[in-house]
């Protein structure tokens, strides 16, 4: 790694829920849950966009809020080549996921649950 690892310290945090949050709306998207975390960050939505597309247009959107806030150079790598992506069929599974981005994952930190799903 060229770069020692990026982390996401309170202020890069809340850009970075802001930027997950204006992509969705921007894409029509509905947000169901998000969790940015130090080290990463957690997504669950619906989409008709493959998840692969979603996760690489809220890596561009966080990218450019963190760009424009000054806080770091535009240069600086933040987010790794790919990431876990995964298809939800049935409410069961969303509900899951939810959960799990929302309680499982240590003290919260920048959180958003849409709670109208």
């Amino acid at each position: 790694m060229p770069e020692s690892p990026y982390h996401l310290d309170h202020p890069r945090r809340i850009l970075v829920l802001k930027a997950i949050r204006e992509v969705c709306t921007h894409r029509r998207w509905t947000l169901l849950a998000a969790h940015v975390r130090t080290e990463h960050v957690h997504v669950v939505l619906s989409s008709n966009s493959p998840p692969e597309k979603a996760m690489n247009d809220l890596k561009a959107y966080a990218s450019r809020q963190l760009n424009d806030s000054g806080l770091d150079v535009p240069s600086r790598r933040r987010w790794t080549r790919h990431g876990s992506t995964r298809y939800l069929w049935n409410s069961q599974q969303v509900e899951q996921a939810i959960g799990y981005v929302s309680d499982e994952q240590g003290l919260a930190m920048a959180l958003y649950i849409n709670e109208q799903r």
